[in-house]
């Protein structure tokens, strides 16, 4: 059998993004995006986590992977690349395990956006060409670096970076006479052992490409590269994911259902002495109520809280609400709701923040969460917003929608 090891990196000492690979990404450490695609692979027999830090190590030990060494400190460093930290672990599980894979899979965490299938295909890749060193993901570039300048200076001229044979000035070309031109990407690199042991590359000579659709691209550097690529997470894209499979906004909504509090309201309670409480909800939330009820689309507040605040505020919105239901029952008092109004489920929409909410979750057609909402509702949500409870979150949701139907 053929020995293939998914080696995933993944130092401690990040700077630009401090502990991202045990940061939640979309509702799931980012590490354990690369381990779903290795587990889900199959063709890989191994997946090893390599890291100079103990609790990443736990955490990759948690989603399934093993991490039976730590990464030297000096292999772990800001400015250390990928080829001493290979021939590191490889040497050890030589030395320690006589255990020598025939092909070695790079996984980069921060290129957490994987299709279905990518792993297998680059294998594949791999040993159908016996001439191949390497395969590596690529996607079509963005930018023509025939279009692209060597700069000496400000006095200075610049000078093209490229020349194509035939034309004369690429530079002044249109870009479609222009060769095709690929960018490599964080996704995968499927290599012979061979290839690092005798040619200390990761790479090698002869090196043939997988070719990934460009939607697809993400390489995570920054906090608002993370904002961005969860957004694409979340818009729908089919990918492997570390949980299940999310699913898109329904082509036909005939109702909102939402929560209380966390949703409609920011989740906290002032009370005076009295204990009198009082809650924060935004007024943007009913924007667009009456918009979509004129589309015959129905929004509904469903609470287990059993104070009248609910009632209040709904009648505020122009909204029916049904409350203070026992949390245990939420998912069944929703059911029973859409038999009522002859509804199916799955035009059913549920937005929620918090445990009571999962219930609901498993009834609606398309879940949502809030941006705040409970780690474990964003991992079960099918869509989480940009906006937390009580600050335009509703309001987020309904635009969604409405640009949804005025897109068909």
């Amino acid at each position: 059998m053929t020995e293939i090891l998914a080696l995933i990196p993944a130092r401690g000492g990040s700077k630009g993004i401090p502990r991202k690979n045990i940061r939640n990404f979309a509702g799931y450490p980012l590490i354990a995006w690369s381990i779903a695609a290795a587990k889900q692979s199959e063709l890989v027999t191994r997946v090893i986590v390599s890291t100079d830090d103990e609790e990443i190590a736990a955490m990759a030990r948690a989603w399934g992977a093993e991490t039976p060494f730590l990464r030297p400190a000096e292999f772990a460093q800001d400015k250390t690349t990928d080829l001493p930290v290979f021939e590191n672990a490889l040497k050890f599980l030589e030395e320690i395990e006589g255990y020598h894979p025939d092909i070695v899979i790079q996984l980069r965490p921060t290129s957490p956006i994987r299709p279905r299938g990518m792993i297998d295909s680059a294998i594949r890749i791999l040993q159908n060409h016996p001439d191949a060193d390497c395969v590596r993901g690529v996607v079509p570039a963005g930018q023509n670096p025939f279009k692209m300048w060597r700069f000496s200076g400000e006095e200075k001229p610049l000078a093209p970076l490229l020349q194509v044979e035939g034309i004369a000035e690429p530079y002044n070309a249109p870009r479609q006479i222009l060769p095709p031109v690929y960018w490599q990407t964080g996704h995968i690199d499927a290599i012979r052992t061979a290839t690092i042991a005798q040619k200390h590359s990761l790479t090698g000579d002869v090196i043939y490409p997988l070719v990934i659709d460009s939607k697809y691209t993400v390489d995570i550097d920054t906090l608002p590269d993370w904002a961005k690529y969860e957004a694409v997470v979340y818009s729908g894209l089919e990918m492997v994911s570390p949980g299940r499979t999310r699913r898109a906004m329904p082509k036909e909504i005939k109702i909102i259902v939402s929560d209380f509090d966390g949703v409609v309201t920011d989740n906290l309670v002032l009370t005076d002495e009295n204990g009198k409480e009082t809650t924060r909800a935004s007024r943007s939330d009913s924007m667009h109520i009456a918009t979509l009820r004129e589309k015959g689309i129905e929004v509904m507040i469903l609470s287990s809280e059993p104070n009248p605040v609910v009632k209040a505020r709904a009648q505020k919105m122009g909204v029916e609400a049904i409350h203070g239901v026992g949390m245990k029952n939420k998912g069944k008092v929703l059911s029973e709701l859409l038999a009522s109004k002859n509804i199916p489920a799955e035009q059913c929409v549920y937005i929620g923040n918090d445990l009571n909410d999962l219930p609901c979750f498993e009834v609606a057609g398309w879940s949502v969460a809030v941006a705040d909402a409970y780690p474990e509702v964003l991992r079960a949500a099918d869509h989480v917003l940009g906006k937390m409870g009580g600050h335009g979150a509703i309001r987020e949701l309904c635009e969604m929608v409405i640009k949804s139907i005025e897109i068909k």
